[in-house]
């Protein structure tokens, strides 16, 4: 007897066609269950593997944006977030966009009244994650709609919503929603990105959530900088490259293979969709840069950077004050731009050691005194010198004296010479990588500011910008002026006059 695996009468079909379409409309209770439901009924078999230390899963930015929302039973221990933030940071051709697409459509059909807005770095990219969504739609769900979908917003039965918006801070002000998407971030204007940061509001069952979402293109970008502060902000980042989107490796020789330098048999455990002949060939079309940008998100492309050779590999490393060698300082004057005081010594190689830096905004001179001097291991008689901007000697209008006769007069002497900004960026690029390749420079990971500009500190992007000098973001330039003032002081030290009486 032949046993038949399809339902062959109409009443049989009906009651599969029901059971399909309550399963549709079943929310997905665990993080497997939802893989298999957009698997299933969107046609996305998501990739579920974290391959690279401390990278994450597409899945697990999926699951993240679907459960902040979860349905708490009454009486049940579990806390809602305070916030379902979350920062995506991953390849190109990673799935971002399609995946946040995915992630909003589960938010309109499982969430009542969650409105959801998409902001884009340009209209087109924002239009594309939307279509992405109406393209699911597509797949039988239509008659979830309270209406047609229209070109950049559509409506549900169960009051939830959907709407692009254009990339400027009047489309952005006045929005009042629970889920904002912004997508290729490091295109954005900062001002709409300001204004963006005050949209969303939890309601009594949805947790609000800012989704920053982009491959990081360059290291003082809008990106970067979201990264770099989502761990005091306790905001996920959500990190994934080439080798969890890429297809199972089956068949290679990883010998022969032209990614293997990079695999090292990554691909081996991977199960994604990317094809490997398809990265092979955009790796050779690629420079290195733009590979380990774009592709392995190691970090952005640094063809813009003033300091291109710095390498956190070769000069950050533990450094501590030693006794044996002399003590400088080096400072740069700031009240709403930071004040910075760099502490280094020179061994007798002449190394470059950075072992302390003090980075503070909106506190007086006498503040900053009293932190210079509580942070310096040795009395004042002992420090070599203490090197400064020149500005700090102008009398300001308003106290009638200048920041350094304020230093003198509470017991900080300090020295200045006046140079060129390229003079003095030309001395830090040759201790970072000298001419026949050396390197005369570490930098304590104490020095967490210093670091941050060595990686950042750029010049500007207008071709009409004059002269070769590098931006003055008043973020990245301040610990670079300080690192400045040394190298200028230290390699033209003080003259010393005699006086016959």
């Amino acid at each position: 007897m032949t046993q038949t695996l399809f339902p062959q009468t109409s009443t049989d079909i009906e009651k599969a066609s029901r059971i399909y379409t309550e399963l549709r409309r079943t929310r997905p209770a665990a993080k497997r269950d939802l893989k298999n439901y957009v698997k299933v009924f969107l046609g996305i078999d998501v990739p579920d593997k974290s391959i690279c230390p401390e990278h994450s899963s597409p899945m697990d930015y999926l699951w993240h944006s679907f459960s902040a929302d979860t349905i708490v039973a009454p009486n049940s221990r579990y806390k809602r977030p305070a916030n379902a933030d979350a920062v995506i940071w991953a390849n190109r051709a990673g799935g971002k966009t399609e995946l946040a697409a995915v992630a909003t459509l589960l938010d309109c059909i499982f969430k009542p009244n969650c409105q959801v807005r998409i902001l884009g770095g340009s209209g087109e990219q924002a239009t594309r994650m939307y279509e992405y969504l109406t393209g699911f739609l597509n797949n039988g769900l239509e008659n979830l709609l309270a209406g047609p979908a229209l070109k950049t917003k559509c409506r549900f039965a169960n009051g939830s919503a959907v709407e692009v918006l254009t990339q400027s801070p009047t489309s952005v002000r006045g929005q009042h929603i629970q889920k904002l998407r912004c997508d290729e971030l490091e295109l954005f204007n900062e001002d709409v990105f300001a204004a963006a940061k005050f949209t969303t509001q939890s309601t009594q069952n949805i947790t609000a959530a800012m989704e920053l979402i982009s491959t990081m293109h360059r290291p003082y970008g809008l990106m970067q900088k979201v990264v770099s502060a989502a761990p005091h902000l306790g905001t996920p980042v959500f990190k994934w490259c080439i080798w969890e989107v890429i297809e199972k490796c089956t068949d290679r020789k990883c010998s022969q293979c032209p990614l293997w330098d990079d695999c090292q048999g990554r691909a081996k455990a991977a199960n994604g969709y990317l094809k490997i002949d398809d990265c092979i060939t955009q790796m050779r079309r690629a420079s290195r840069a733009g590979w380990e940008a774009e592709m392995l998100c190691k970090r952005p492309s640094r063809e813009n950077v003033v300091f291109a050779q710095f390498d956190p590999d070769i000069h950050i490393r533990p450094v501590d004050y030693d006794p044996n060698l002399p003590l400088y300082r080096a400072l740069d004057f700031g009240f709403v731009n930071p004040f910075v005081c760099l502490w280094i010594q020179v061994d007798a190689d002449g190394l470059v050691r950075v072992i302390d830096e003090y980075v503070r905004s909106r506190a007086t001179i006498d503040v900053h005194a009293d932190e210079i001097k509580t942070r310096t291991p040795v009395s004042e008689e002992q420090v070599a010198a203490t090197f400064c901007d020149p500005a700090g000697k102008s009398v300001n209008d308003v106290t009638g004296t200048s920041a350094v006769r304020e230093l003198r007069t509470l017991g900080i002497t300090v020295r200045s010479r006046r140079s060129g900004i390229l003079e003095g960026i030309e001395l830090v690029r040759r201790t970072v990588r000298s001419g026949s390749g050396q390197s005369t420079l570490l930098i304590s990971p104490r020095c967490s500011r210093l670091i941050e500009a060595m990686q950042c500190y750029h010049y500007p992007h207008s071709p009409t910008a004059a002269g070769e000098l590098p931006l003055k973001d008043g973020i990245y330039d301040h610990p670079i002026d300080a690192l400045r003032y040394f190298f200028i002081n230290y390699n033209h030290p003080a003259k010393t006059t005699t006086r016959r009486y």
